[in-house]
């Protein structure tokens, strides 16, 4: 018990000196050891590779898990070392609405089998969402967390240390300052035998106590010489204290160019686990365009004839079709219409916009214009659209300004 006191007392006394020495250098009261400059550089980096590990760990755990309620429940799971429990995907749970959806409408009408069809496939996605976001977890966000959680606070508690080590010998150079010109000032006292006059001559009493004088003088010279001597001995010893650690923190430092090339090669495979994510996603949306076609061929064509004559215009292509994809190629060019009695009647400068049936159209790609009837176009540019009877259900007429001509409709999407 009482070394456990007499412990507590010194750990005390440590620590107030240490926060004396701590407040005089803020306050400029105190000399400070600056670390060398290698030294400085790599806690520098190290600290801003904290601070971008951290942020890029947790706007992955957003990207991957955008829901917080979600990340508070892993959190906890992994704090208590418990396993995750398995949490179903939004592209999973949608293909199952889908697919019960189905059942009441009844899977043999052209509605039911869709929803069916697109119900499995989106199920398809969630199991790739799935699969990419446990290869995530496991290449990139394990290996970031690791070293936030475990390297960095080895080298945050070495450099604690290494503060403190600081401290200890900057306190031991102020301590042995102050012995030294204590020593000094000591030496420094006036002789009384000295500066007394030759023929002065002391009584026995004076004289004794004359000889105690320089007997203390004698003595506080020793003391303080014996001070300095216990000062100098705590410096070497703090000293080599001091560089032992700042040795130990700067290969813990110089570590950090290991994380990097490890943390590249995670980064490395968290973009190939993306990659082919979204390639699993391009083909399963491929597939499914492909299916939807051929199954419903005759369906949505009729939809669409049905609503182009409620509303005077042919329809335009799907925003969803191949032709709308980055780095889809433009359609080919309909045929010219030939119907000798759209020939012979429709006539470009005689045509008049409808009263009711116009409608806005983006141009998907440039187009030019074959002969004097048609109009060119320019991709991305919006234009009126508009049929008249007669004419080639491929075809509209298309004005911009001033100028009106005949226009494909594959190279355009009807905006209302």
């Amino acid at each position: 018990m009482d070394f456990n006191v007499k412990k507590l007392a010194s750990d005390a006394g440590v620590f107030f000196t240490r926060a004396v020495q701590y407040t005089e250098e803020k306050l400029g009261q105190a000399e400070k050891t600056e670390l060398d400059a290698h030294l400085e550089n790599l806690i520098a980096r190290a600290d801003c590779t904290k601070n971008w590990t951290e942020k890029i760990f947790r706007q992955t755990e957003v990207l991957l898990q955008p829901n917080p309620s979600a990340r508070i429940e892993e959190f906890f799971y992994e704090k208590l070392d418990r396993k995750i429990p398995s949490r179903i995907t939004n592209a999973e749970l949608l293909g199952q609405y889908m697919q019960d959806a189905a059942k009441e409408f009844g899977a043999g009408t052209p509605y039911g089998s869709t929803l069916i069809t697109v119900g499995e496939f989106q199920r398809r996605l969630g199991g790739a969402e799935r699969e990419f976001l446990q290869m995530s977890a496991i290449n990139f966000l394990t290996p970031l967390r690791n070293f936030l959680e475990g390297d960095w606070k080895t080298i945050s508690k070495e450099r604690r240390l290494l503060e403190n080590r600081r401290l200890d010998l900057d306190v031991c150079k102020a301590r042995l300052k102050k012995a030294k010109l204590a020593e000094a000032k000591a030496a420094a006292a006036p002789d009384f035998q000295e500066t007394r006059p030759r023929n002065y001559v002391l009584s026995a009493s004076a004289s004794a106590l004359d000889s105690e004088v320089d007997s203390s003088l004698i003595d506080r010279e020793k003391l303080w010489s014996e001070e300095v001597d216990k000062a100098e001995h705590e410096l070497r010893v703090a000293q080599t204290e001091f560089d032992r650690q700042a040795e130990v923190t700067r290969l813990l430092l110089e570590g950090i160019s290991s994380t990097h090339v490890n943390h590249l090669r995670c980064l490395h495979e968290f973009v190939e686990a993306q990659a082919a994510y979204y390639t699993q996603c391009h083909k399963h949306m491929q597939d499914l365009q492909k299916e939807l076609s051929s199954a419903s061929g005759d369906t949505f064509p009729n939809a669409f004839a049905v609503n182009a004559s409620t509303s005077g215009v042919s329809a335009g292509p799907s925003p969803l079709s191949a032709a709308t994809l980055p780095g889809a190629s433009p359609p080919s060019r309909p045929p010219n219409p030939s119907n000798a009695l759209e020939s012979s009647t429709l006539k470009i400068e005689e045509v008049k916009p409808p009263s009711t049936g116009t409608r806005k159209a983006k141009v998907l790609y440039d187009y030019d214009a074959a002969d004097t009837s048609e109009l060119s176009l320019l991709a991305d540019e919006l234009i009126t659209v508009y049929t008249v009877p007669g004419m080639d259900p491929d075809w509209l007429i298309g004005e911009r300004g001033n100028l009106k001509g005949k226009v494909p409709v594959t190279y355009l999407e009807l905006l209302s």
